[in-house]
């Protein structure tokens, strides 16, 4: 039998009520995080330009990374946006976890993020 909803349709419902509230301005862009298998992935956005400003994954090149999908790398790639956001100027951002538990890997991310220097 299949499942009324799967992982991933029940996480992109917790997205869409998170979005409800959560917009980047200008003032304090959206820090938004993706998580996949193998990889993860963030970036700072604008919402009302629909803009990119810094964006940051564990595939980037020159990291060097063994595992893009541990807890070491959210670190590497929660300090690399931050200190991107920072070059631009962005110092106060809104967390946006994606619909992903503050668990793990999303919140190693965040505290890194905020070690660098973003403020959230």
């Amino acid at each position: 039998m299949f499942k009324k909803f799967d992982k991933a349709a029940q996480r992109r419902k917790r997205q869409l009520r998170g979005r409800q509230t959560i917009k980047g301005t200008k003032e304090r862009p959206r820090l938004n995080v993706f998580r996949s298998l193998s990889n993860i992935y963030a970036q700072i956005i604008n919402d009302e330009t629909g803009e990119t400003l810094a964006s940051a994954s564990s595939i980037d090149k020159g990291h060097k990374l063994e595992c893009g999908g541990n807890i070491a790398a959210a670190k590497t790639v929660g300090a690399l946006v931050a200190e991107r956001a920072l070059a631009k100027g962005v110092t106060k951002v809104v967390f946006d976890r994606g619909g992903y538990i503050y668990h793990g890997r999303v919140a190693a991310l965040a505290a890194a993020a905020r070690e660098a220097g973003l403020d959230f």
